[in-house]
């Protein structure tokens, strides 16, 4: 009957143990980073009253007769379920988001911890503000934070690009001046009558017909009759006398040939007749209309054959050229014809001869005279053509006057400035001029303020680009610049990939180009601090760079269950924990470093007030037991 007795009294105990565990789990609901515990149970051994026996031929076998003796508690380990954030807004108030530990030591022996309350003490030693113990980083090593540390500045050694330079070309370009109407050849409208001599009106009478010569004012010509026949000369002597721009002679065959004084596509003939039976149109046998030819000239049409030729020059006749040059002196010289030539080549040539500072030139495809500078930029070219006074030739050179057709401009220009740092940590400002050449490579040049310093070599040339507008060569390149009296500064250049965009670009898109990269920097404060969920320590500084400045390092172990309770929060390493492993944050396994929040308990509450009405009714079922087993040994006693 003891058996009874002990197996109750083994699961009061266990009863009571888990009773603890439940009591803790519950007095540390609200304490940062607690990890909650759990009660194992196990079976004592069993008393064995009849062995097993082995089947026969004629009996079959039997299981033994087992009687256990209780239970007791086995083992308590701890849950290390994620625990919920709270944000508390504190930089280095720290929370493990997945596996790992923060390290902590007292100078002989590490400690292990999911609370990350850590500060700065009085030596700028980061520790645990509850046990004032130091933090390790990312390698085992406690570490220091300066809170007035100045970072030292950096001499600009990088400088980066990116950006668009027009593909459209817009300069450099000369002024040039072209004529307004292009050069034509032509002949003359001409006309002649179908009949031939003996031209008869009968005396007194009047015969007419109306003229429209080059489109001009009708003209009446009449005849009248004298009983006798007309010759072709009689004819052509009275057309004359009463029309003007046309010229009638009498043919090789006796008829009446007219012709237009203008040549090429104005040069028109337009006869209407006179009157039933008195028509001079009808006696002559003119047509209607006649109209003349008209073609591009060339450099060797001769100018009496140009279609602005009102009348033919003749030998010593003038052309006068009056003009300025592309820096604005008076040109003034006159074109003798025959003497110096008679083609439109021949003038062109001339007028050439006369220009220093610019080129005169017949462009055969669009039949027109050009004057161009031969500097690019702003010119005050000018071009006039004229006739001498009182000679027999004579052109309509108003009709072609020169006009500007490509205004001067200086070569296409872009700038863009950038901040940079001497050795001093002394910003200067750079410019950067990107100028397109003749042959539509670009040149980069960068200047500087002469109070600043002075460039010692400040150019790269022949910036070319791909047809699909990414850069071709050079892809880099070097300045240097003296800053006072420091030694002179070598940066170099970053254009970008050959074959990629992400440097200079030649698209047909606005420009846009900027230096968008410099390495350097002046000195700086430190202003703030943060902390990465790799547990890296970022400084932040007044010249806008930031810098590491420590690091919370992660423990790991292959068994966490087997690290020691120390209290406090703190853990210690068991030989059943395995090898420590630290480093970063978030790295191979381990936990996420979360700024400015601490891990709350794990415990659910209402988890463990099952377990303990679980554990009280187990605790009151064997404390039956011990009842009842009193009552039976009672009644034994009362036997006797």
């Amino acid at each position: 009957m003891a058996t009874a007795f002990i197996a109750a009294l083994g699961a009061l105990r266990a009863h009571q143990g888990w009773l603890d565990v439940i009591g803790n789990n519950l007095a540390n609901a609200n304490t940062t980073g607690f990890k909650s515990s759990r009660a194992v149970f196990s079976e004592l051994l069993s008393v064995t009253v009849r062995p097993a026996t082995a089947p026969t031929s004629n009996l079959g076998g039997t299981n033994p007769l087992q009687k256990g003796i209780g239970t007791q508690l086995a083992a308590v380990d701890r849950s290390f379920e994620q625990g919920a954030l709270n944000q508390t807004g504190r930089t280095f108030d720290l929370a493990l988001q997945g596996q790992g530990f923060f390290s902590l030591t007292d100078g002989s022996t590490n400690f292990y911890t999911r609370v990350g309350t850590f500060g700065l003490d009085g030596s700028n030693n980061m520790v645990d503000l509850r046990t004032g113990l130091r933090v390790n980083d990312s390698t085992g090593a406690t570490f220091q934070i300066d809170p007035n540390q100045v970072q030292a500045p950096r001499a600009t050694s990088e400088i980066g690009f990116s950006g668009n330079l027009p593909a459209v070309v817009t300069g450099p370009v000369g002024e040039q001046l072209s004529m307004g109407t292009p050069l034509s050849a032509g002949s003359a409208a001409q006309m002649a009558g179908s009949v031939t001599g003996g031209f008869f009106i009968p005396n007194g009478e009047t015969w007419t017909m109306e003229l429209i010569v080059n489109n001009g004012a009708p003209k009446e010509v009449s005849i009248q009759g004298t009983g006798t026949p007309l010759t072709a000369t009689d004819i052509a002597t009275a057309i004359n006398a009463q029309t003007d721009h046309v010229l009638a002679s009498p043919g090789t065959g006796g008829e009446v040939v007219l012709a237009s004084d203008l040549s090429g596509k104005a040069s028109t003939i337009r006869v209407s007749p006179g009157s039933p039976g008195r028509d001079l149109k009808g006696l002559v046998g003119l047509a209607d209309f006649v109209q003349g030819t008209e073609s591009l000239a060339t450099g060797a049409t001769d100018l009496n054959d140009l279609t602005l030729n009102l009348s033919d020059y003749a030998s010593g006749d003038l052309i006068q050229i009056s003009a300025t040059d592309a820096d604005g002196s008076p040109v003034i010289a006159s074109f003798v014809y025959g003497t110096d030539g008679t083609t439109v080549n021949d003038l062109v040539s001339f007028m050439n001869a006369q220009f220093s500072q610019s080129t005169a030139a017949f462009d055969a495809v669009s039949g027109q005279i050009t004057l161009t500078a031969d500097a690019t930029g702003e010119g005050d070219l000018s071009l006039a053509i004229s006739d001498g006074a009182n000679q027999a030739g004579s052109a309509a050179w108003s009709q072609s006057f020169f006009s500007v057709t490509t205004d001067g401009a200086g070569p296409d220009m872009l700038t863009s400035s950038v901040e940079v740092f001497d050795v001093n940590g002394t910003s200067h400002i750079l410019t950067f001029t990107y100028e397109r050449q003749v042959d539509g490579t670009w040149d980069l040049s960068v200047s500087v303020p002469p109070s600043e310093g002075t460039v010692v070599q400040g150019t790269v040339s022949g910036i070319t680009f791909n047809e699909n507008g990414s850069i071709l060569t050079p892809t880099s390149g070097q300045i240097e610049l003296q800053f006072g009296a420091l030694t002179s500064q070598i940066m170099n250049l970053d254009l970008g990939t050959s074959g990629l965009f992400e440097g200079l670009t030649q698209f047909g898109s606005d420009p846009d180009v900027i230096a968008d990269f410099q390495d350097g920097y002046g000195s700086g404060e430190l202003t703030n601090v943060q902390v990465l969920d790799n547990g890296i320590i970022e400084g932040f500084f007044s010249n806008g760079q930031t810098q590491q400045l420590g690091s919370f390092g992660v423990a790991r172990f292959p068994n966490q269950s087997a690290l020691e309770d120390l209290g406090e929060g703190l853990l210690r390493q068991t030989p059943n924990t395995g090898a420590l492993v630290i480093g970063n944050g978030g790295q191979n396994g381990a936990a996420g470093v979360v700024g400015g929040a601490l891990e709350t308990s794990n415990v659910d509450t209402a988890v463990e007030f099952v377990h303990l009405i679980e554990a009280q009714r187990g605790f009151q079922a064997n404390a039956r037991v011990i009842t009842v087993q009193d009552e039976i040994l009672a009644e034994v006693v009362n036997v006797i």
